[in-house]
Formats: C-alpha cells, sequence, structure tokens
C-alpha cells in the first residue's frame, strides 16, 4: 500500500509540472509555390480590397506579415520603386458548438468512505474491498462550449505578371474566440522554414512564452 501511495504521488506531482510546462501553438499549414531559384529584388508592396484599406484590425495583421517577410529578408517597395512582387492577405475565424458526452465514475456512497473488510473493524483491515458496499456507478456527463476554425490565407504573386508564387494557409482550431490573440502565430507558422515543400500539408508547433 505504502508502495502505491508513493507511485500516485510521483504521478500526480508530473501532471501537474507538465501543467507547468511551456504551451504549443499547432497549426496545420499548407503551401504552393513555384518560387524561382533567385530573385532579382525581394522589394514587394501589399495589394488591399476596399475593405482592407479601411480596417484597423487588418493594419494590424499586415504589419505581422510585414514583420515576418523582413525577417525572410524582404523589403517593402517605397512609393518612388517599382516593386517586384505583390502580397494579398485574409482571414476568416468561425465557430460551432460543441457537446460532448463522457462517462464519469462516481462513488456510491460518498458518506461511508472506502470500506476495509477484516476482523479489526474499519480502517485497519489489511484487506481493502472497492465493490464492499457494491460497484461503482457510472453516470453520463456533458460538456458544451464553443469550438473556433481560425483560418489565414498568405499569397505573393510576380507584380509584371501577376503570376502566383506563394499561396500559404494556415489553419488553427480552440476555444479562444479572439482572432488577434492567435493571429501572430499564425503568421509566424505561415512562414515557417519558407517556402517549405509544396503541397505538403504540416503540423507547425510553436512553443508559446509565459
Amino acid at each position: 500500500m505504502k508502495r502505491w501511495m508513493i507511485a500516485m504521488l510521483m504521478a500526480v506531482s508530473a501532471m501537474l509540472l507538465g501543467g507547468c510546462a511551456t504551451s504549443t501553438f499547432r497549426s496545420s499549414v499548407t503551401a504552393f509555390h513555384e518560387w524561382p531559384a533567385t530573385l532579382p529584388s525581394k522589394t514587394y508592396v501589399f495589394e488591399r480590397t476596399k475593405e482592407q484599406n479601411d480596417s484597423l484590425e487588418y493594419r494590424n495583421y499586415e504589419n505581422l506579415v510585414r514583420n515576418e517577410l523582413a525577417r525572410l529578408g524582404f523589403e517593402e517597395a517605397p512609393a518612388s520603386v517599382k516593386p517586384a512582387l505583390k502580397v494579398s492577405l485574409s482571414y476568416s475565424n468561425n465557430g460551432r458548438d460543441v457537446r460532448e458526452v463522457y462517462p464519469v465514475v462516481v462513488n456510491p456512497y460518498p458518506y461511508w468512505g472506502p470500506a476495509w473488510r477484516g476482523y479489526y473493524g474499519p480502517f485497519y483491515s489489511p484487506f481493502y474491498d472497492p465493490f464492499w458496499y457494491g460497484p461503482p456507478i457510472v453516470e453520463q456527463r456533458v460538456s458544451q462550449y464553443q469550438l473556433f476554425n481560425r483560418q489565414l490565407k498568405i499569397q505573393m504573386a510576380d507584380m509584371a505578371t501577376g503570376k502566383k508564387l506563394y499561396e500559404t494557409t494556415v489553419v488553427s482550431e480552440g476555444t479562444n474566440s479572439s482572432l488577434a490573440a492567435v493571429m501572430p502565430f499564425m503568421v509566424r507558422s505561415a512562414f515557417t522554414d519558407f517556402p517549405g515543400p509544396s503541397g505538403v500539408p504540416r503540423r507547425v508547433e510553436l512553443k508559446l512564452e509565459q
């Protein structure tokens, strides 16, 4: 019994330590590209819709993309320079109701506690019978919550011909309804191992700083 208690305490400690570990943001990333071996220029300009021009939320996400492009050596072209590439992005966040039913084992005699069977009475016998008062009861519990599907699509095309060179889609799911909270990680996921394999879905995991 003593060994069993020690093992249980160790398992609980491991779970608690695991809960304190760094959280991870997971997403599915698929990129399609015909990226040239060399580019004469890595200058670009953002191509926006009318609605995006008037959106403060869009400007915030555009800044995130701008920072990632700068990290990869791209440079936003000033008004006086004709850019080599044009970049566009779109995003969505759709929620749906989820209902889960799962079994839970409950104690049929919560006020009696565990039964100890033997001559010396309760609590002193070395023989424990978990079914002394009958078998455990399994109840069905229901959990209801909203699950959000977040998507981000980024495209890069040749400015002169309009030919698409790079197109990536990032998909993540979670219970956080705020797209702004997860967008920094979605943008980072979009450019992980850029340009990456073409047409191959990848699972990208990013550690969240505590």
